[in-house]
């Protein structure tokens, strides 16, 4: 009789008994109607809070810019009147249909662009795109009328006007730093005085440009010509 050797000891299985397991409960089972009610009033008032402070930084960027189109308006005067002996460029028809001496005629190509009467449909169509950003204030909604724009009128009272009209020579003004040149428009012609000045469009403050090149932000903007003691010179005397 053959006999069998010892067959040699089997490795413990690793396979353990499976024991049937409860699913756990999720840790955050979601929010009730109160916690959400809560959290919306939280959005709500943080919402509140941040819009008027996005609001004014929006508005302090649009100033700027339009400060900065005013500041350019302002080198192409000073670059006109030294090409020109001294003398700054005339009105206008306040219509915006003067092709040659007019302000809006002989400064734009001294800043990269044409005349206004060279420009787009823009001027005649309140809802064509408008044309080079240095004719306009980001800040100001107005559009053409059907027969013209613009958002930046020069002040009347520099050249004179009626049968006192004439061009004047930028050093015969005694103070051009404290003299309206261009400024925001609120209505929509080339040429105004303070009954144009749009006084609200910069959260209660128009933007100036001054005879000297200056550009200023100006709040408590004028109601008269000559008689208010913060701003006192729309004339050049």
């Amino acid at each position: 009789m053959k006999i069998q050797p010892p067959k040699p000891p089997g490795r413990p299985s690793r396979n353990l008994p499976c024991r049937p397991t409860r699913p756990r409960r999720p840790a955050f089972a979601g929010f009730t109607l109160v916690e959400l009610m809560v959290v919306l009033s939280v959005i709500g008032i943080l919402t509140a809070l941040l819009l008027p402070a996005v609001a004014k930084a929006r508005d302090v960027a649009r100033t700027g810019t339009c400060l900065s189109r005013l500041r350019q308006w302002g080198l192409g005067t000073q670059v006109y009147a030294s090409d020109a002996g001294g003398w700054l460029p005339a009105d206008g028809a306040p219509n915006g249909l003067s092709t040659r001496n007019a302000w809006y005629a002989e400064l734009p190509p001294l800043l990269g662009t044409t005349p206004y009467h060279e420009e787009g449909a823009w001027r005649t169509n309140g809802q064509a795109p408008l044309g080079h950003p240095v004719w306009f204030c980001p800040s100001n909604p107005r559009r053409s009328n059907g027969h013209l724009l613009f958002h930046f009128a020069l002040n009347r009272f520099v050249n004179g006007t009626g049968r006192d009209s004439r061009r004047r020579r930028l050093e015969s003004v005694a103070e051009p730093s404290r003299v309206v040149w261009l400024f925001d428009n609120g209505q929509r012609a080339a040429v105004g005085g303070p009954g144009n000045l749009h006084r609200s469009i910069h959260r209660g403050a128009a933007n100036i440009l001054f005879l000297d090149g200056g550009v200023r932000r100006h709040a408590g903007a004028p109601t008269g010509v000559a008689d208010d003691a913060q701003f006192p010179l729309w004339r050049a005397e």
